[in-house]
């Protein structure tokens, strides 16, 4: 009978193809999971190299039949790494050293002036710069409340709702000269990815921040990456097989001016050391339904793309601007002149570009503002504007305080220009997040608050404040009111409420009028003399409507002229009236 023949040891070069193998196998598993950047300024590329040799170790003490003698601890590992993985156990030390000095040269307390110089901030007239914005300009949205109404649209879509979900990651955009939200639709679940994959995600919601209407939009193709793709399309995966060296801020939703869907990733470099001053190199734009990526340095990426910068990374900079502006240990001791950003920011459109806006205010973090910033998401273009006063806060509070009976909470403000002084406007809203009122309060004193159910109405009796306060004399008003023959009159109800839209002889602008505001609208006929106050015409010169705060009828029409039936709104022949919720006209932001 033969025995048993023991089996041979595996020689060197087996051992060593094995454990290559194994690790191999983990390794690709590993980066398709956690997707690091092949990149030394990437500290997962770290962790990704050392859990392999981590593997390629364990493994081949295994092959080699390792066995410790009792009592040798850690000493026997590292003896055999010595003889057998010397040179994976020489690349593990080398990424520890490599880390721990990267890390020492990154430090602010030797690179100070570096990470001043990160964001250089230019000195704005606020006057000049921030022009009074037209009411079809001022968003009255947050991001809560867009994404509420994205949320409730998809509800009326009976062929889409039990299929698909709202994304809730919505990205405020200037879409064909408008403030917008536009967020992609997701996945239900599992199940609705796998019978719905090989079409695609087929809409997008988009929420005017001015008009607060929402509304999914259609795509003749769906879009093939997302985020709620699970395998080889999800938008981060394809990225990071595209561009395996480069590092990405989250990549952002946005659509072009002919409204096709694109994934916006800015491309991440530490500019400080190895792992210190991160900014924004350029960015990767992925068409949403083709998956085609083209990179762009931050020089050339295309105008229509508002988000390159995001408002952290912003603000991050600017702390370290304001930090060190005068040396690390000033920082620390004597902090002259250290400023830094308050919690919170919001957005304004200027120029076609998106600008993010957040408070300055000095290193006590008390509760006042030195100024403010405003920075181009796109070119990251950044201006100080000297503004002593409360911060948006404080601001909050006295708008909230104006309406405690009826319990309205106060978005985060927007600063404009009213009659030339900073304004914080804040809409108001109630418990199911929808805008029932705006505020605006004076920045320098912000005990002054006026509260109205339209923008147009609260500019009046905000300026009319700043009148008795003799803080804007009546010559330095703006003109608000104009006067003439009604030449043509449309109506329309929206939200309850019905408009009159008043045209003067020789005139092709439309005055929006609300009949509950003014209820002698109702009588108006053609012909009629008419002294109309109406929102300043100012940053859209070619706005086709404005809204009116008053109206009083001067002089009746002749006998003979014949009496106006108010006729609807004829969307094909004049200009669409947008309002909700009393706003003839208004922006966005986030």
């Amino acid at each position: 009978m033969n025995e048993k023949q023991p089996r041979k040891p595996l020689g060197k070069a087996a051992r060593i193809l094995i454990s290559l193998a194994v690790t191999l196998v983990f390794g690709l598993v590993y980066f398709y999971v956690s997707l690091p950047a092949l990149n030394l300024q990437d500290g997962n590329f770290y962790t990704f190299v050392f859990l392999l040799c981590v593997v390629f170790v364990v493994a081949s003490l295994f092959t080699s039949g390792f066995r410790m003698a009792p009592g040798s601890g850690v000493r026997e590992y590292v003896r055999f790494v010595k003889t057998q993985c010397l040179p994976v156990g020489i690349l593990m030390v080398l990424l520890i050293a490599v880390g721990l000095i990267g890390t020492l040269v990154s430090m602010p307390i030797f690179r100070a002036a570096a990470y001043r110089d990160l964001l250089t901030v230019a000195d704005g007239d606020f006057a000049a710069d921030i022009a009074q914005i037209s009411f079809d300009k001022i968003p009255t949205l947050d991001r809560s409340s867009a994404e509420y109404l994205g949320d409730r649209q998809m509800g009326t879509l009976s062929d889409m709702v039990s299929q698909f979900e709202y994304s809730n990651d919505s990205t405020q955009i200037n879409y064909q000269g408008r403030p917008v939200r536009v967020a992609p639709i997701d996945y239900a679940d599992l199940i609705k990815w796998l019978t719905n994959r090989g079409e695609g995600l087929p809409a997008y919601v988009l929420v005017d921040m001015v008009t607060q209407e929402a509304s999914v939009v259609r795509l003749p193709e769906g879009m093939k990456y997302s985020f709620s793709e699970p395998l080889g399309r999800n938008i981060v995966r394809h990225l990071r097989f595209r561009y395996p060296t480069y590092l990405f801020d989250t990549p952002q939703f946005e659509i072009d001016e002919a409204g096709t869907p694109y994934w916006i990733a800015p491309r991440i470099v530490r500019t400080i050391g190895l792992f210190g001053g991160t900014d924004i190199q350029g960015a990767v734009l992925c068409n949403a339904i083709t998956g085609e990526c083209r990179y762009y340095d931050i020089a050339d990426v295309p105008a229509w793309v508002d988000n390159v910068y995001t408002p952290d990374l912003i603000m991050e900079q600017y702390d370290y601007h304001g930090t060190f502006i005068n040396g690390f240990l000033n920082s620390i001791l004597g902090q002259k002149g250290v400023t830094m950003t308050t919690e919170g920011y919001n957005y304004i459109a200027l120029n076609d570009d998106v600008y993010v806006y957040t408070g300055v205010t000095s290193a006590n973090a008390d509760q006042s503002n030195l100024g403010f910033l405003l920075s181009n998401q796109r070119t990251k273009e950044t201006r100080f504007y000297e503004a002593p006063g409360a911060t948006e806060y404080a601001a909050m509070g006295s708008a909230e305080g104006e309406v405690q009976d009826l319990k309205y909470k106060a978005t985060f403000p927007l600063l404009l220009n009213i009659a030339g002084e900073p304004t914080y406007f804040i809409p108001l809203k109630d418990a199911t997040e929808l805008v029932k009122s705006y505020a605006m309060v004076n920045v320098a004193q912000y005990q002054l608050v006026a509260v109205a159910g339209s923008v147009s109405q609260c500019e009046q009796v905000y300026i009319d404040l700043l009148s008795q306060r003799g803080i804007v004399s009546e010559e330095e008003r703006p003109e608000t009111q104009i006067s003439g023959v009604v030449d043509d009159i449309r109506s329309a109800v929206m939200d309850g409420s019905t408009y009159y839209f008043v045209r003067l002889e020789g005139g092709e602008v439309y005055y929006a009028v609300s009949a509950s505001e003014n209820p002698v609208a109702v009588l108006l006929n053609l012909g009629d003399k008419v002294t109309i106050g109406h929102a300043v015409q100012t940053g859209d010169e070619d706005a086709s409507i404005l809204s009116a705060y008053s109206l009083t009828i001067d002089g009746k029409a002749a006998p003979d002229a014949p009496i106006a039936a108010p006729e609807p709104a004829d969307t094909a022949s004049s200009p669409a009236p947008a309002e909700e919720d009393g706003a003839v006209t208004a922006p966005i932001y986030g």
